[in-house]
């Protein structure tokens, strides 16, 4: 039988903790992208080597981060590497571990993208001058991260979602973390989560139509 009541005023009352919460998690999400896109792209161009132990630093790393639990990547960067002596603590170990996630989706999805701009396009750069860095960065590159601007967005989405894994690792000053402590101080389970995934679903859409509106202004040509 139904017969729980409802509190929500206690709930409200704790929203700025939880916006607190809500700007650490964003805070992880933008490092782990950042950082991920910088890898990803190193692992795109390895991708295409003929060097085989950069091919294989490419494919195991897209093998491994594509086809394991991001929960058991997390675990690894905390846990693992304690057992190797290499200590972090739950911040950094979460950043490490969707960090490592990211970059595999992201080295695949820019591969695609490097493979969507036409070789003519290097061969244009080089005959005007440039060297083959400044063709890649200045020419390929802008060209890729076009073709690949949504796909960016949906990841950045998904690293703001796995950013909630960090309650696993011991991590409380996230959205998810904070929110696990008022629960466990109160049991208003329900009100503090529903809370909590208003306020990820709202950080999911103005990414969402930030990355829109970034889209319409920089490609409408």
């Amino acid at each position: 039988m139904f017969n729980y009541t409802f509190h929500w005023r206690p709930a409200l009352n704790a929203l700025p903790q939880m916006l607190q919460g809500a700007l650490v998690t964003l805070q992880i999400a933008v490092l782990s992208m950042v950082i991920g896109i910088a890898v990803g792209v190193v692992l795109s161009v390895f991708s295409s080597s003929r060097n085989k132990l950069l091919y294989g630093i490419y494919a195991t790393w897209v093998e491994v981060a594509r086809n394991t639990p991001a929960l058991f990547q997390i675990y690894m960067a905390y846990f693992g590497l304690g057992q190797l002596g290499i200590r972090l603590d739950s911040f950094l170990a979460l950043l490490v571990g969707i960090t490592f996630n990211n970059a595999g989706y992201l080295a695949e999805t820019f591969r695609g993208g490097l493979r969507a701009v036409p070789q003519t396009q290097t061969r244009a750069a080089r005959s005007l001058g440039f060297n083959a860095y400044e063709a890649f960065t200045l020419i390929v590159l802008p060209q890729m991260f076009r073709a690949v601007f949504h796909p960016m967005t949906n990841q950045m989405v998904w690293a703001i979602l796995m950013t909630s894994l960090g309650v696993v690792v011991g991590l409380n000053s996230d959205l998810t973390g904070v929110t696990q402590d008022l629960n466990v101080r109160t049991f208003r389970t329900f009100e503090y989560f529903a809370i909590a995934a208003v306020l990820y679903y709202l950080i999911a859409k103005v990414v969402t139509l930030g990355a829109r509106l970034i889209a319409w202004r920089l490609f409408r040509y």
